[in-house]
């Protein structure tokens, strides 16, 4: 199996930010300070963070103060900011998912099907059909999900729906809507391998034109023959020898006699007034 890397600052998104845990945040921190574009990328960095972490900083270094924070369930630790060697008190804590409105595209790979239906039960307890579209999209980008409501003594029924779905792996939650039940049933999916296309720097493409023996300079490429402006000896080629009398056309007749035009044949344009 092929070993992970370890996430840092500059690997961090707002996807696999939701598998860290408070700690790991302030070690990723800490280890990006060796780097000389910190300050030039830490809005970058903190933006991911709080996308799944509340940060507040501590202004107050007092034990009384941070004693409030980790009473609500922060953890504190130091971060450097800037260019100088002075440190800033950060109270972090991951956000939790309480509502179906907490779901993102992001964190939903990241939430066990137990947890999705805990989530689905808390939404005053209208079941599937109460979700708006946008939440159930989400939701079944990282789920299979199907739901039925029947008559509550038949939902149980050996061989129905609800024993094939508990038996294929899926967690179920129910909703009790008077004499009938609703049965929400969810299974993780597996989350897709993303294939990402690595483009080449000119460096690596110079690497392998060298390894090839491959030159770049035109110089001692080989000559080409250009016949662009050579001329199709099918096609009809001017000559200035062949022009002769033939090659003229007039529409006029040869005969001029016929070309006179009789007096009496013309009409004074007098006469047509």
């Amino acid at each position: 199996m092929k070993e992970q890397k370890a996430i840092t600052l500059k690997t961090l998104t707002k996807s696999n930010v939701w598998d860290q845990q408070e700690n790991d945040i302030f070690r990723m921190w800490e280890a990006a300070e060796k780097e000389a574009d910190l300050r030039d990328n830490q809005r970058s960095y903190i933006n991911t963070i709080r996308s799944a972490f509340e940060i507040e900083e501590i202004k107050v270094d007092k034990p009384e103060i941070i004693a409030k924070y980790e009473n609500r369930g922060f953890k504190v630790g130091s971060v450097r900011l800037d260019d100088s060697q002075n440190r800033t008190k950060w109270a972090i804590k991951k956000k939790p998912i309480l509502r179906v409105t907490d779901l993102t595209y992001e964190n939903i790979h990241h939430i066990s099907a137990t947890k999705l239906l805990d989530v689905i039960d808390r939404n005053f307890g209208g079941g599937w059909d109460s979700l708006s579209q946008s939440i159930q999209d989400i939701i079944m980008s990282g789920f299979d999900i199907s739901n039925t409501t029947l008559p509550t003594d038949r939902l149980h029924k050996p061989g129905g729906m609800y024993e094939k779905k508990k038996n294929d792996g899926f967690e179920v939650l129910e909703i009790t809507k008077g004499n009938w039940t609703e049965a929400i049933f969810a299974k993780e999916k597996p989350e897709s391998e993303k294939l990402h296309t690595k483009f080449e720097d000119d460096e690596e493409l110079d690497r392998k034109n060298r390894d090839l023996d491959i030159d770049d300079d035109d110089d001692d490429a080989p000559e080409i023959d250009d016949h662009y402006n050579d001329i199709d000896e099918d096609d009809d080629a001017f000559d200035d020898d062949k022009l002769t009398e033939e090659s003229y056309h007039t529409n006029f007749d040869e005969n001029a006699e016929d070309l006179n035009l009789e007096a009496e044949d013309v009409v004074d344009d007098d006469d047509n007034y």
